[in-house]
Parts: structure tokens; C-alpha cells; sequence
């Protein structure tokens, strides 16, 4: 399946579950997470995420299928910035993502639509570094690459 969105020097490309042990980067970044499989997804009635500052990630099941984007296996794009501290970064930021994922009360709540996902253990997540100037642009440009061919967002994300 050919992607509207050029994926050339993402690498990574590894489950959630791996993150922790895989070598992301601590560097400023975009990545994407892909669903391995062109197979019509099936959504879990609730949202195994974690319940941040109390609210609930679940989404309604007809939202989720509204938003489904068929014909990509693209499901998100997001950043990552180093911070005021310039330690936040891929390493981070992915490590957020996992958590909230996991059930964690983390504040990562872009992208909380993929966790409904029957097969979210499947997904991939894959990288590119960038300077900390670049990622917020890169970002929106592949955001808009992919509106360009699909007519919307990618399925989880909520804003470009």
C-alpha cells in the first residue's frame, strides 16, 4: 500500500511494549504510529487508557467509526520537542504515549482514539529525529500531505 505521506528515514517502527528497551532517541522529533494490517479495525467498548486529571479516553464507538480512515495504516502523527529543559524529546514523549496507554494517569491525550483498538498491541511506532525548530512544521506538513490525499486527519489525531 503506497502511503500519502513519505515515511523515508523513519526507523523504529517497534510495538508500544518495546519502547522502553528499543533505542529512542532523546532528541526532538515526528512519528507516526501504523496499524500492521489492512483488516477493518474493531474497537473495544471502552478505553483502556488512563483516566488523566479523572476524565474518561473513552470515545463512543460511532465516533470511532466515523473517524476511521480507510485505505492508510497510518493512524497518527505526532511530535516531539526537547522542552524548556530540553529533556523531553522522542524518548519521552513516546514513553508518555505508552504509559497512557498502559492505564496510566499520564497527560497524553492526543491520540487516546487508538487505544480502543482491539489489536493496539499490534501497532508500530516509528521515529525521526529533527531539530527542535523543524518538528512542529514536519509534523504539520505530514499532517497536511495525508488531509491532502485522505480529505481528513489521521484516525487519531484530533487537530492539525
Amino acid at each position: 500500500m503506497s502511503e500519502p505521506v513519505d515515511l523515508s528515514g523513519f526507523t523504529g517502527f517497534v510495538p508500544f511494549a518495546a519502547l522502553p528497551t528499543a533505542d529512542v532517541p532523546a532528541s526532538p522529533g515526528v512519528y507516526v504510529v501504523v496499524r500492521p494490517t489492512d483488516d477493518p479495525p474493531v474497537f473495544l467498548d471502552a478505553s483502556p487508557a488512563g483516566h488523566f486529571k479523572g476524565k474518561d479516553p473513552t470515545v463512543p464507538l460511532a465516533e470511532l467509526q466515523t473517524l476511521w480512515v480507510p485505505g492508510t495504516r497510518i493512524v497518527y502523527i505526532g511530535k516531539a520537542n526537547a522542552g524548556v529543559s530540553g529533556r523531553r524529546g522522542l524518548r519521552k514523549r513516546l514513553d508518555e504515549f505508552r504509559r497512557h496507554g498502559a492505564g496510566e494517569p499520564v497527560g497524553h491525550t492526543g491520540g487516546r482514539r487508538i487505544w480502543q483498538l482491539v489489536d493496539h498491541a499490534d501497532l508500530l511506532v516509528g521515529w525521526r529525529t529533527t531539530d527542535e525548530a523543524a518538528s512542529a512544521a514536519i509534523e504539520t506538513e505530514m499532517i497536511a500531505q495525508f488531509r491532502a490525499h485522505h480529505g481528513r486527519l489521521p484516525f487519531a489525531n484530533m487537530r492539525n
